[in-house]
């Protein structure tokens, strides 16, 4: 089991790596300038958490909070960000162009493959990924940029699956927080693909830049398992005030609706109204999110609401069931003596009680 554990510790660790680094390929490929491979030593803090992960967590991850998807954002963003800063550099041809060199590529490809079958061995390896990554190299930038915002999305998701879970959180939860993570990830490229594809957003550097701090800004929700991880209150703090006992008994739902509003649909709705009102940038998709951002906002403000009068029912309704429990039915006691009693001077029927107990605990002989 501790073997399994370290591999998929490991080849999680390993994909991450690979993504990051082709990332920093197809910037150093379309900025033409060797120094981008810097990027690349950002990995070094990916091998430092692997190996203190492994050193002192034996593959399994932290409590609350996943190292290795944090690392892994470090890695991959910049390059993101390069490549969406930088969009215009590069152009798409023609689709008749872009026909014209796929069928010559495929030509190439197929000559290649021809003359590769009299060779053997590792020739024939060499020259198949030579051709494979000039096709690469020759895909448009914007679909490049595309496809490695969809597979950064499936990275996370599908590395956080395969990581080994740490000690607090079940396999039921950690499948409730992927399904999570997969409707996050598709509304956070539609955000992406769909704002900086408006030509007056993609002309203007400062909603760029805007753009790309909300998006970032919304990726930290990813390495976060607060979301589904429920708190068991001891029975001590039910009996105190509303602050304590609202955010312990509901700690998921509230980290689920604050990542939502102030960390994904509300920042996503900001920026939408801010296209619409003041760049005048109106289309059908525009509106259509951001009136659905408006409705996922108002329902978890209204779902917090729901969540707060709950508690305040709960706090209203202990007191009256302590005091039930408490009062209890009271029996009159037996030798109960008035205080009256002891000021008429009755005190010879008042000893009469005792007397009887002596006699019924000691010797059954009558005392004199």
């Amino acid at each position: 089991m501790e073997g399994l554990i370290l591999f998929y510790a490991l080849a999680t660790r390993l994909l991450f790596f690979l993504h990051s680094l082709v990332g920093v390929w197809r910037v150093a490929e379309v900025r033409k300038e060797p120094r981008y491979w810097l990027l690349a030593l950002l990995n070094l803090l990916l091998f430092l958490e692997t190996a203190l992960t492994l050193k002192f967590k034996h593959g399994r991850g932290c409590k609350w909070f996943s190292p290795a998807i944090f690392v892994y954002l470090i890695n991959i963003v910049p390059s993101l960000w390069i490549l969406e800063v930088y969009h215009g550099n590069q152009y798409c041809s023609s689709q008749s162009e872009g026909m014209s060199q796929n069928t010559s590529s495929k030509e190439d490809f197929n000559q290649t493959l021809i003359s590769s079958e009299q060779t053997h061995g590792v020739d024939k390896i060499i020259e198949t990924a030579k051709v494979f990554v000039h096709n690469l190299s020759t895909v448009c930038e914007k679909d490049w940029t595309l496809a490695l915002h969809q597979t950064f999305l499936l990275m996370l998701i599908i590395g956080r699956w395969l990581l080994p879970i740490g000690g607090t959180i079940t396999r039921d939860q950690l499948s409730e927080l992927l399904l999570m993570f997969v409707g996050t990830a598709a509304d956070i490229l539609e955000f992406t693909s769909e704002t900086l594809a408006i030509k007056n957003v993609r002309n203007n550097p400062v909603l760029v830049y805007a753009i790309l701090f909300i998006w970032t800004w919304s990726m930290l929700q990813f390495p976060l398992d607060l979301a589904v991880q429920h708190v068991v209150c001891p029975s001590s703090l039910t009996a105190r005030r509303f602050p304590r006992l609202f955010f312990c008994q509901y700690t998921a739902d509230l980290w689920n609706i604050g990542i939502s509003v102030f960390i994904q649909d509300g920042p996503f709705l900001v920026m939408r109204l801010i296209l619409m009102t003041y760049f005048k940038v109106i289309n059908q998709m525009l509106v259509f999110f951001a009136v659905k951002n408006f409705l996922v906002v108002m329902l978890h403000l209204y779902r917090l609401v729901v969540l707060a009068l709950d508690v305040r029912a709960s706090l209203r309704h202990q007191p009256e069931v302590l005091r039930g429990e408490n009062r209890g039915p009271v029996e009159p006691a037996e030798n109960e003596v008035s205080p009256g009693e002891w000021e008429s001077g009755s005190k010879e029927g008042l000893a009469m009680p005792l007397q009887a107990s002596l006699v019924t605990a000691g010797d059954p002989s009558p005392i004199p």
